[in-house]
């Protein structure tokens, strides 16, 4: 089975920088999570999101962090939460790294 992807697929999934803009305990997830609101500028606004990050993070320090999110799924709802974008980091076991920008960029700015 083949599961090398094309490069057309790839230049479907839209990832752009965001910062985070407020963060909140999601005691409604099966597991231990944050519900994030996500500045992306002026071309997408706000998203909201889950993720499964409080084992590596506290809420206070993910304020102001620019992330890196997947922002061109359908939206998913998530327990009594509607997710608007997926966050992308690297998966250990249950530990999740945030992917980030090493150096401050425009939020909204697009990966590729």
């Amino acid at each position: 089975m083949n599961n090398d992807l094309k490069w057309s697929e790839f230049a479907r999934v839209d990832m752009r920088v965001g910062t985070i803009i407020s963060v909140s305990d999601f005691p409604e997830a099966r597991k231990p999570a944050f519900q994030l609101h996500i500045d992306f500028g002026e071309e997408l606004g706000v998203r909201k999101t889950s993720a499964q990050i409080t084992k590596k993070y506290e809420r206070q320090e993910l304020v102001g962090k620019q992330v890196i999110a997947v922002v061109n799924f359908p939206k998913k709802q998530i327990a009594n939460f509607m997710s608007e974008c997926l966050l992308l980091g690297a998966v250990d076991g249950e530990e999740v790294t945030l992917l980030n920008p090493d150096l401050p960029v425009p939020n909204g700015v697009r990966i590729s």
